[in-house]
């Protein structure tokens, strides 16, 4: 068999070969490390935008970001930072790490199984960093 790549593992290789000559540190970035920057928002700053804040009678924050990861979820959880986002704050807005897993797992009817198992990984993986934050 022969090591050919296509040319988007040769481009790849290129841009990695390319960012050490730059700046040898970037070898070792980790996107999940950048984003732990971002500051987790209050529950009250959630509610405030986008919870009831808005109207009395709508939905409250943490409604909103359960229904934002069963889109995340659909897209087939995707774009990974703002899904790990999302269940960050959701779980700072109050739900609860069932009511996430619940959640994603209806997402399987609609999304398929692969989704949903993507989904669940990136939710298990914040909500066992919450954990490990909390001890």
């Amino acid at each position: 068999m022969s090591d050919a790549k296509t040319p988007f593992e040769l481009m790849m290789a290129q841009a990695q070969e390319m960012a050490r000559a730059f700046n040898p540190a970037l070898s070792s970035f980790d996107p999940k490390g950048f984003e732990k920057m971002w500051p987790t928002m209050s529950k009250d700053m959630m509610e405030m935008w986008f919870g009831k804040g808005i109207s009395k009678d709508g939905l409250d924050a943490k409604t909103r970001l359960l229904l934002t990861l069963a889109g995340l979820t659909m897209q087939g959880a995707q774009a990974e930072t703002p899904f790990r986002m999302t269940v960050r704050h959701a779980l700072e807005a109050g739900a609860t790490p069932d009511e996430i897993a619940e959640t994603i797992a209806q997402m399987s009817m609609f999304a398929g199984i692969p989704a949903m198992t993507r989904a669940m990984e990136l939710a298990r993986a914040v909500m066992d960093d919450e954990k490990d934050d909390e001890t």
